[in-house]
C-alpha cells in the first residue's frame, strides 16, 4: 500500500533506473554481491570506495579483484546522469547543475558556498505535481519520482567538486591582520544539505527517508553526514508530516507556506484546499514536539499578493509562542510570470510585523537570479 503522502501524489507510471548501490541499505548490498559470487565483506569495500571515497569508477577500487570490480560495477553502479551544463554566478561560488537522467528527463541541483557553510539544495522528483503556479518546477508538472541513488548521486557529485575545489573565491572570517582569508580553489565540505529543489520531498517519501539515510549513515554504510544538517521541505502533506515525525529522524522541517490564510493560500498552494493552514502548521508543531527541532516556515514575498502587513499580522499570531523561524524569500520571477518581488519597503515592514510578534525572521540571501536560479527554470530553457 502507498505510504501516506503518496497515496493521491504518487508519480506518473515509468521505467525508473536500474539497481545502484545507493539504492540498497547494507543488508541489501551484501545480498547482491553474494549473489554475483562473491564473499560478502565485498558489499563494505565497494560502498566505503563509493561513500568515503566517492569512487565509483572501478579502476580506483584496487584493493579489489579486477574480475570482481567488473561484475559489481556492471551489476550495481549503472550510470545514472550525466551533466547536461553547470552555470555559475557570485564568483564562481554558486554553481547550479542541470543533470539528464537514464530517460532522459531534466532535473537540477545547486551548490552554494558561503564563508561559513556549503549548502546544496537537491531534487527529489522530476518536476513536481503541487501546481503551485509561482514556481517554474510546478508549471512543468510532475514527470517521476527520482530513486533513491538518483537523489544522493547529486550529493556525491557535490562533494566531488569541493573536494577538488571546483567552487570559486569566497572570503571568510578575518586571518588575524584584518585582512579576509582567500579560500579560492581550495576545498571544502558539505554542511548543509536542502531538500528544495524541484518536486515536493514527501510526495517521495519513501526515496527521500532512504536517501536521507543513505546521507547520514556513518562511514561505509553512508555518507556520515549530520541529519541536523539536513532540511525537508514540504508544501504541507500532512500525513506525512506526521509519518515523518515517527521515523526518529532530526532533519529540519520546512514548511512552504507563503500565505497565512486560506483563501489566499488555496490559490498559491492548490493542495491547500485539502489540507488547511491550520491543519499544516498543527502537523508541523508535533513534527517539533517530536524531533525536538525548530520549523522553518518559508515564505515567497510576492508584490501585491501576499505582503499586506495584515498578512504578516496574521502569520505572526499564527506562529508566536511556537518553535518556528520564518525565512521570508523574495520572489525570483519565472519568465512569463505576472508576480514579481516584493517592494523593499513592503518587505521591511513585513519583517517589522514578525518581529513585534516575537517571531524571529530572515530575509533569505537570494542567489542565482542571472544563471535562472529558480527551480526547475533551466531545465524549461533546456526543454
Amino acid at each position: 500500500m502507498p505510504a501516506p503522502g503518496e497515496l493521491t501524489f504518487a508519480a506518473p507510471r515509468g521505467a525508473m533506473p536500474p539497481r545502484h548501490l545507493a539504492d540498497l541499505d547494507p543488508e541489501g548490498r551484501r545480498e547482491a554481491v553474494v549473489a554475483l559470487g562473491e564473499k560478502p565483506f565485498r558489499a563494505n569495500q565497494v560502498a566505503r570506495h563509493y561513500f568515503a571515497r566517492l569512487a565509483d569508477d572501478p579502476a580506483q577500487w584496487t584493493d579489489v579483484p579486477a574480475a570482481a570490480r567488473e561484475r559489481i560495477a556492471a551489476e550495481l553502479f549503472p550510470e545514472l546522469m550525466s551533466v547536461v551544463r553547470h552555470v555559475s554566478c557570485d564568483n564562481d561560488t554558486t554553481r547550479k547543475t542541470l543533470w539528464r537522467l537514464f530517460d532522459g528527463t531534466l532535473v537540477e541541483s545547486v551548490l552554494m558556498r558561503y564563508p561559513d557553510r556549503v549548502t546544496m539544495c537537491v531534487s527529489s522528483q522530476a518536476g513536481c505535481g503541487m501546481n503551485c503556479p509561482f514556481c517554474a518546477t510546478g508549471q512543468a508538472g510532475l514527470t517521476r519520482n527520482l530513486s533513491t541513488a538518483e537523489i544522493v548521486h547529486q550529493i556525491v557529485s557535490g562533494m566531488r567538486a569541493l573536494r577538488d575545489g571546483q567552487l570559486g573565491a569566497v572570503e571568510s572570517v578575518s586571518t588575524g591582520d584584518g585582512a579576509p582569508e582567500s579560500t579560492v580553489g581550495s576545498a571544502a565540505r558539505l554542511s548543509n544539505i536542502v531538500f528544495m529543489g524541484m518536486g515536493e520531498p514527501l510526495a517521495n517519501y519513501r526515496r527521500v527517508v532512504e536517501a536521507t539515510r543513505r546521507l547520514t549513515d556513518p562511514n561505509p554504510h553512508g555518507l556520515g553526514l549530520s541529519q541536523r544538517g539536513i532540511t525537508v521541505s514540504t508544501v504541507g502533506l500532512v500525513p506525512a508530516m506526521y509519518r515523518l515525525a515517527d521515523e526518529g529522524l532530526k532533519v529540519r522541517l520546512a514548511v512552504s507556506l507563503h500565505a497565512p490564510d486560506d483563501e489566499l493560500r488555496d490559490t498559491l498552494v492548490p493542495v491547500n484546499t485539502r489540507w488547511r493552514v491550520r491543519e499544516v502548521l498543527d502537523a508541523a508543531w508535533h513534527y517539533a514536539a517530536s524531533s525536538g527541532r525548530r520549523i522553518s516556515v518559508e515564505y515567497a514575498l510576492i508584490k501585491d499578493i501576499n505582503d499586506q502587513p495584515w498578512r504578516a499580522d496574521l502569520l505572526g499570531r499564527l506562529l508566536r509562542n511556537h518553535r518556528v523561524h520564518v525565512n521570508l524569500i523574495p520572489l525570483n520571477p519565472t519568465p512569463g510570470s505576472k508576480w514579481t518581488a516584493s517592494r523593499p519597503e513592503d518587505e521591511k515592514e513585513f519583517v517589522r510585523c514578525l518581529e513585534n510578534h516575537g517571531v524571529p525572521v530572515t530575509v533569505r540571501d537570494t542567489r542565482g537570479q542571472e544563471i535562472d536560479g529558480a527551480c526547475g527554470q533551466l531545465a524549461a530553457a533546456e526543454r
